[in-house]
Parts: structure tokens; sequence; C-alpha cells
């Protein structure tokens, strides 16, 4: 299994269905660009390869730092087309996730996952991440 990171468009195309998947309010045509934008934010897009060279499984996540908990890394994304889940392909990107934090000196990394991904819960549990607060969100002009 091959991990790697999406640096150009190309690699960024093949990521296009796994994110779609866990985003399906984004829009094709403009994917790539927006990945490149918050790219230039500090996001990063690991992607599990397969033979056949398409991305089975992505996360994307950055360095940030906040008051309440300091320096960490957050994971924006992370999905796993159907067709390849239940085969630890979000684990191992989990765990590379964790391994670059903890290489880079950080004590945490954070996510926030919707309330009905229950087998994405299960593996965040697993992976021992704890349930630490309430994310809220208020819409605005919608």
């Amino acid at each position: 299994m091959k991990i790697k990171i999406a640096q150009t468009e190309a690699d960024i195309a093949l990521c296009r269905s796994a994110i779609l998947a866990l985003r399906p309010h984004l829009t094709d045509a403009d994917l790539v660009a927006l990945v490149k934008e918050i790219q230039s934010e500090g996001y990063k897009l690991a992607f599990v390869e397969t033979e056949e060279g398409e991305a089975a499984a992505i996360c994307g996540y950055r360095y940030l730092q906040f008051l309440f908990c300091g320096k960490h890394f957050y994971i924006d994304d992370l999905s796993t087309l159907p067709q390849f889940r239940g085969r630890g392909y979000g684990s191992v990107l989990l765990d590379f996730v964790i391994a670059e934090a903890q290489s880079l000196g950080f004590n945490v990394v954070t996510l926030d996952s919707g309330h009905h991904r229950h087998d994405a819960h299960r593996l965040y549990l697993n992976k021992g991440f704890a349930i630490s607060s309430h994310h809220f969100t208020k819409k605005l002009n919608g």
C-alpha cells in the first residue's frame, strides 16, 4: 500500500472521487482549483494509491494553533471510496498523519466528524481519539 502526498493537479484529480464521496456539495469542475487554493493555506492531501493508479482513500490535514490546545494537526477530510472500505486504508492514513505529527513534535491531532458517521467514529475511537467537544455551526446568508 502506497501513501502519496498530492502535489500536482494530476494527483489532486486522482483524489477527486474520494473527496466527492465525502463532500458531495462540492462541484467536480472547481475541485482541483479549490484544493490548490487551500494547499496554499497549509492543507496537505495524502492518499492511498491502488495498483491501478487511483486514489482509494484520502486524508486532508493541516497544522493549526488554537489557544485551547496549542499547536496541532487538524484532519479536515478522511474518506475511502465505498468499494475500498474495510481494507484498512482509513486506518493507515490516520496512522500516517499521527506519525507525521509526532515526528514534527506536535502533541495533538484533532478532527470533526458528522454525527451520523458511525463507522468513522468507531475507527477514531479505536485509534485513541476521544470525543472532547461539540462543534457548532451557524450558516450566514442562506
